[in-house]
C-alpha cells in the first residue's frame, strides 16, 4: 500500500503519453457507458418510510395510490369574473386536456367560495414521480387557452409543474455556481503557482474527474436508484477535492524541485512527490470514502444516492492524482528543463539574479501560528472555547422536511400555488387515512372511516365541510383497502398542520377505526411523509454517527499508527462539525439573515442537512488532518524533535492547506447564492466548516495539542517509526520518506 503511489507514478512518468491518453480514454468510456445505460431514477416506492410509507404501500396495493394532479385556475384579468367567459375557457381546457395521452381524467370545474376563480383539476397518468416528465404538454395547452381568452388569466400549478420548475431552477442555479466558483478557483491557482499552465492542471483534472464520475454514477444507478441529487453533489464535491488533491501533489513536486536545484530529473521529482503527497492523497481519499459510506446505514434512497455520488467522484479524483497527474507533471517538467538554460541566459544578459525560492509561510501564517508556538495551553483553551461557543446554538436544532411550500417563489408554478391555496385553502394539506382488512369487513371499515370523517369536523384544525356533505371513502375493487381523505387549511410545514396529524393519529383514529381488531390503519400525505422522514432520520442518527466516529478513529490509527492521533482527529472533527452546525442554526433557523442571504426561514433546518453534513465534514476534515499530520510525521522521521517537527510540518503545509481551503470555501459558498433553501444551508455549512477547520483547527488547536503532548502524541510508537519508505525513490537514498 505504501509503495503503490510511487510505483504508479513511476510507470506514469516513464509512459507519459500512454498514461495521459489512457486517462482521457477512461473518462470518455465512463461518460459513454453512462449515457448509453441512462439513469435509473428512484421510484415512489423507494421513498417510503415509517407509517406514511406503510400507508402508501397499502393504498398502492389496492390501486388507490395518489395520482399526480394539476390544477388550472381561471380568473379575470381585471374586475369581476365573467362566469360565461370563464365557463367557455374551462370547456376549452377540458377538451384540450382530455385529448392528451398524458391525462387520465379531467374533473368538472369548481368555483371558489368568493366566486372569483374557476378551478379545473386534471389527473395525469402514471406514478406520482413521473408527473414532472409528463406535465410539459399540459403547460403548453394551458398557455394556448390563455392566449385564446385574453380577458382571462389561465394558469397552472400542481406537484408535477412545481417539480419541473424546481428542476429548471436547480439547473440554472448550478450554472450560476459554476460561473462564481470557477473564476475564483482559477485566480486562486494562478496566485499559488504563478503559471497559467500549472494552474490549469488542477482544474483540468477536477473537471475530467467530475465527467467520469457522472458517467459512473449513471451506471451505478442501475444497482442503487438515483434520487435526483447525486449529480449536484458530484459537481460540488468533485470540484473541491479534485482541485485539492492535485494542488497538494503539485505543491509537493514544486517543493522538491526547488530543493533539488536542478540535480534531479522530472521523473525522480514526481516519484518523490508520490512517496509523500501521493500516499497522503490515498489515505485522505480512503478516509472520505469510508466516512461517506456510513450514509448507507441510514437505509434511505436520498442518502444512498448522495453517498454513491461522493464516493465515486472522490475515488476518481484519487485515481487521477495517482495516474495521469504524474504524467502531466513530467511532460511539463521536461519542457521546463529544456527552456531553463535559455531563460537563464536571458536573465543573465539582462543582469537579473536568479530567482530565490519563496518562504513556505508569510507574515499572515506566521502571525496565526505565533499563539500556538509561544503559548500553546492558552491558545488551546481559547480556541476550543470559541469553537464550543459557535457550536452552542446547535443544541436548539429543529428539523423539518421541506415540502413544496418552502420552494422559491421565483418559480412561476409556486406563485400560482399561492393564489390557488388562497382561493381554495382546503387544497393546502390532505391527510390520507388508509385501512386494510378482509373483504368481508369492508362495510364495517368504511363505516368506521365515515365516523372518523364526521369526528374531525369538531376539530378546528381540519377544514370545515358543508353540513350535508358526507365523508367520501374510496374502497378497492376487492374490498380489502379503503382510503379516507381529510383536508387541513394550513401549509404542510406549519405547526397547525403538524398538530392536526398528531390529533389524527393519537386521538381520532384510536377512537374510531383504530378500535377494530385485525384492521391495519395508517396515515399518509405530505405532512405525514415529512414527519415520518424526520423521525426515521433521527432514529438512524446514533447508528450512523457511531460508525462514523469509529471508522474515522480506525482510519487515522491505521494511517499514523498512533492511538492518540486517532483520538485527536475524532475530537477535532467533532469540534469543526459542531461549530459549523451551530452557525447553520444561528443563521438559518432565525429570520435575521433572510435579507442578507436571500432566503425565507423555515424556522428549522432541512432534515437531510445535519446528518449529511456531519458525514461529509468528517471526510473533508480528514483531508486536512492527513496532509498536516503527514508533514509533521515526515519531519519527525528526518530527525527533528517533537516540537520542531510540529512547527516544521505546520509551516510547510499552512500555505497549501489554506489555498485548498480557499478553493473549497469558494465552491461551497457559491451554493449560498442558489434559490433552494436546502442547498443554501448545505453550501453555507460546508463553507463555514472548511474555513474554521483550515484556520482555527489546523493552525491553532492542532499545533497547540501536539506541542503540549510532545512525543506522547505518537503513542504507542514514535513519529519516525512507520512512514519510512522501504523502497528507494529514483535519484534518492532509501531513507528519504
Amino acid at each position: 500500500m505504501r509503495q503503490l503511489p510511487v510505483r504508479m507514478a513511476r510507470w506514469s512518468a516513464r509512459h507519459a503519453g500512454r498514461a495521459i491518453a489512457g486517462w482521457f480514454a477512461f473518462v470518455v468510456l465512463c461518460l459513454g457507458a453512462g449515457i448509453a445505460m441512462g439513469t435509473d431514477q428512484a421510484t415512489t416506492e423507494d421513498f417510503w418510510v415509517g407509517e406514511a410509507g406503510r400507508a402508501e404501500a397499502m393504498a398502492t396495493e389496492g390501486g388507490l395510490e395518489r395520482s399526480p394532479t394539476e390544477r388550472i385556475m381561471i380568473r379575470a384579468r381585471s374586475g369581476q369574473l365573467d362566469m360565461a367567459a370563464a365557463g367557455a375557457a374551462a370547456q376549452d381546457v377540458t377538451a384540450r386536456m382530455r385529448d392528451l395521452p398524458e391525462v387520465e381524467s379531467v374533473a368538472a370545474p369548481v368555483r371558489s367560495e368568493d366566486g372569483e376563480v374557476l378551478l379545473v383539476s386534471v389527473v395525469l397518468n402514471g406514478p406520482e414521480l413521473e408527473g414532472k416528465k409528463n406535465v410539459v404538454p399540459l403547460l403548453e395547452q394551458t398557455a394556448a387557452v390563455g392566449a385564446d381568452h385574453p380577458d382571462l388569466v389561465v394558469e397552472e400549478t400542481g406537484s408535477p409543474a412545481i417539480s419541473k420548475g424546481v428542476n429548471d431552477q436547480r439547473g440554472e442555479d448550478l450554472a450560476l455556481s459554476e460561473r462564481i466558483s470557477l473564476p475564483v478557483t482559477v485566480i486562486t491557482l494562478l496566485i499559488v503557482f504563478g503559471s497559467v499552465t500549472m494552474a490549469g492542471v488542477p482544474l483540468l483534472l477536477a473537471l475530467s474527474s467530475i465527467a467520469a464520475a457522472m458517467g459512473l454514477s449513471m451506471v451505478a444507478s442501475h444497482v442503487m436508484p438515483d434520487a435526483g441529487v447525486g449529480m449536484n453533489l458530484i459537481l460540488l464535491i468533485g470540484l473541491a477535492v479534485g482541485v485539492d488533491y492535485t494542488l497538494f501533489y503539485l505543491k509537493r513536486e514544486r517543493e522538491e524541485r526547488a530543493r533539488a536545484g536542478g540535480r534531479l530529473s522530472s521523473e525522480a521529482l514526481v516519484e518523490l512527490a508520490a512517496a509523500t503527497a501521493g500516499r497522503a492523497i490515498v489515505v485522505s481519499g480512503l478516509a472520505v470514502i469510508v466516512s461517506t459510506a456510513t450514509l448507507y446505514l441510514a437505509t434511505d434512497v436520498i442518502f444512498s444516492s448522495l453517498a454513491t455520488g461522493t464516493i465515486l467522484v472522490v475515488a476518481v479524483a484519487v485515481a487521477s492524482s495517482l495516474t495521469v497527474l504524474p504524467a502531466l507533471l513530467v511532460t511539463i517538467g521536461r519542457r521546463t528543463e529544456r527552456l531553463a538554460p535559455r531563460r537563464a541566459a536571458r536573465r543573465a544578459k539582462r543582469g537579473k539574479p536568479a530567482r530565490a525560492g519563496k518562504p513556505e509561510t508569510g507574515r499572515v501564517f506566521g502571525a496565526l501560528l505565533r499563539p500556538a508556538r509561544t503559548r500553546p495551553a492558552l491558545t488551546l483553551c481559547l480556541s476550543v472555547l470559541v469553537m464550543l461557543g459557535l457550536a452552542a446554538p446547535a443544541l436548539g436544532l429543529k428539523l423539518v422536511d421541506p415540502g413544496k411550500d418552502t420552494f422559491s417563489r421565483d418559480i412561476p408554478a409556486m406563485q400560482v400555488y399561492d393564489r390557488l391555496t388562497g382561493s381554495f385553502p382546503e387544497l393546502f394539506v390532505t391527510h390520507e387515512v388508509v385501512s386494510r382488512s378482509t373483504p368481508e369487513r369492508a362495510a364495517e371499515v368504511k363505516q368506521a372511516l365515515v365516523d372518523l370523517g364526521r369526528r374531525v369536523q369538531a376539530d378546528p384544525l381540519f377544514t370545515e365541510r358543508a353540513e350535508d356533505a358526507e365523508p367520501t371513502v374510496r374502497t378497492s375493487t376487492d374490498g380489502r383497502i379503503s382510503v379516507l381523505e381529510l383536508s387541513v387549511p394550513h401549509p404542510a410545514p406549519s405547526a397547525e398542520a403538524i398538530e392536526s396529524l398528531g390529533h389524527l393519529r393519537q386521538d381520532h383514529i384510536p377512537a374510531t377505526v383504530g378500535q377494530l381488531s385485525g384492521v391495519e390503519t395508517g396515515v399518509s400525505g405530505d405532512v405525514a411523509r415529512g414527519r415520518d422522514y424526520v423521525t426515521h432520520e433521527s432514529d438512524k442518527l446514533p447508528l450512523v454517527l457511531g460508525f462514523l466516529l469509529l471508522m474515522t478513529f480506525l482510519m487515522t490509527v491505521w494511517a499514523f499508527r498512533s492511538v492518540v492521533i486517532g483520538a485527536i482527529g475524532v475530537v477535532l472533527n467533532l469540534l469543526s462539525a459542531g461549530a459549523s452546525l451551530g452557525m447553520l442554526v444561528l443563521v438559518f433557523q432565525g429570520t435575521w439573515a433572510e435579507g442578507l442571504l436571500a432566503f425565507d426561514s423555515l424556522g428549522a433546518i432541512a432534515s437531510r442537512v445535519p446528518l449529511f453534513l456531519v458525514v461529509i465534514l468528517f471526510g473533508l476534515s480528514m483531508d486536512y488532518q492527513v496532509f498536516v499530520v503527514s508533514r509533521i510525521q515526515e519531519a519527525g522521521q528526518n530527525g527533528l524533535s517533537a516540537r520542531e517537527a510540529v512547527l516544521e510540518g505546520i509551516n510547510r503545509s499552512a500555505k497549501v492547506v489554506t489555498s485548498a481551503a480557499i478553493v473549497m470555501v469558494t465552491v461551497f459558498g457559491a451554493f449560498v447564492a442558489l434559490h433552494l433553501t436546502e442547498m443554501k444551508q448545505m453550501g453555507f455549512c460546508l463553507a463555514v466548516a472548511v474555513l474554521l477547520d483550515a484556520v482555527v483547527i489546523r493552525l491553532m488547536v492542532l499545533p497547540s495539542v501536539l506541542l503540549l503532548l510532545g512525543e506522547r502524541a505518537w503513542w504507542p510508537g514514535r513519529p519516525g517509526r512507520t512512514e519510512r519508505s522501504q523502497e528507494p525513490v529514483a535519484g534518492q537514498p532509501a531513507e528519504v520518506g
